[in-house]
């Protein structure tokens, strides 16, 4: 594991927590601190005993974006290095659904930008009242290029293209009823409730909800008939496992 300096990262009890740890910067991303998210993630999905990840921020805010310094080199880099540093951003998404593990973005403050492309890269996303979500990188002639393929999976294609081109901070409530995030908690409860979610969903079966996510993300570009086949052989493969053995030896013994 790596020696990290811009993110912290325990496992305990199932759970590996990760947090984003600039608050003084409102844990605004650069190269350094992609790499350390890259490798943490790595870290929890080596450790068998880990069933969830919680990714949260330090401080008052989730994420706000590319930090400034990253912003300059953007501007002054060539083509080809903005490539370099666009895919680095990119494999970081595709690792992340790819992850055996659920992993569950708890966001206090705000998440904007490229913040707002992290969390929207998360299995589920947990929220305060106050939290504030945004994709607003048209403001400044950019876009969220790499998270659309996200977005318009979670919300309707119209509901994405209105966040991208106009830019707007949306509230956690407009987030939960347009579908980009899952629930939101008072602020006072938020740690509680969290930790609740968090403790539910480890208590689950670890390989059924592993294979419920490989199946739901592997569907993405199938048809329908294919998608289903794909269901029928990750249902064979279910019922062998063993948290499918006992759970149903568990209802049988019930009933």
């Amino acid at each position: 594991m790596m020696d990290y300096q811009k993110i912290l990262y325990s496992s305990d009890q199932g759970i590996a927590r990760i947090t984003l740890n600039r608050p003084d910067k409102r844990n605004a991303l650069d190269n350094e601190i992609l790499v350390e998210l890259r490798d943490a993630f790595d870290e929890a999905a080596r450790d068998e005993s880990v069933r969830v990840v919680a990714l949260a921020g330090a401080g008052k805010d989730f994420c706000s974006g590319a930090d400034l310094a990253a912003l300059r080199r953007i501007s002054e880099a060539t083509v080809m290095e903005n490539v370099a540093d666009a895919r680095g951003f990119s494999e970081l998404f595709i690792q992340m659904r790819h992850h055996p593990r659920p992993i569950i973005a708890a966001v206090r403050g705000r998440a904007l930008a490229g913040g707002c492309g992290i969390a929207t890269a998360c299995d589920i996303i947990l929220a305060t009242e106050s939290a504030q979500f945004g994709y607003p990188e048209v403001n400044i002639g950019f876009i969220p290029a790499m998270v659309m393929a996200i977005l318009r999976r979670s919300v309707s294609e119209k509901r994405a293209f209105e966040l991208i081109t106009g830019g707007e901070i949306i509230t956690a409530q407009a987030a939960r009823d347009m579908g980009i995030i899952n629930r939101v908690f008072a602020d006072d409860r938020f740690d509680d409730e969290v930790e609740a979610y968090v403790n539910r969903l480890a208590a689950k079966s670890a390989s059924a909800v592993s294979l419920a996510k490989n199946l739901l993300y592997h569907m993405d570009a199938m048809s329908f008939e294919a998608a289903i086949e794909a269901g029928v052989q990750l249902n064979a493969i279910t019922r062998m496992t063993e948290d499918c053995k006992r759970g149903i030896e568990r209802f049988l013994k019930k009933t």
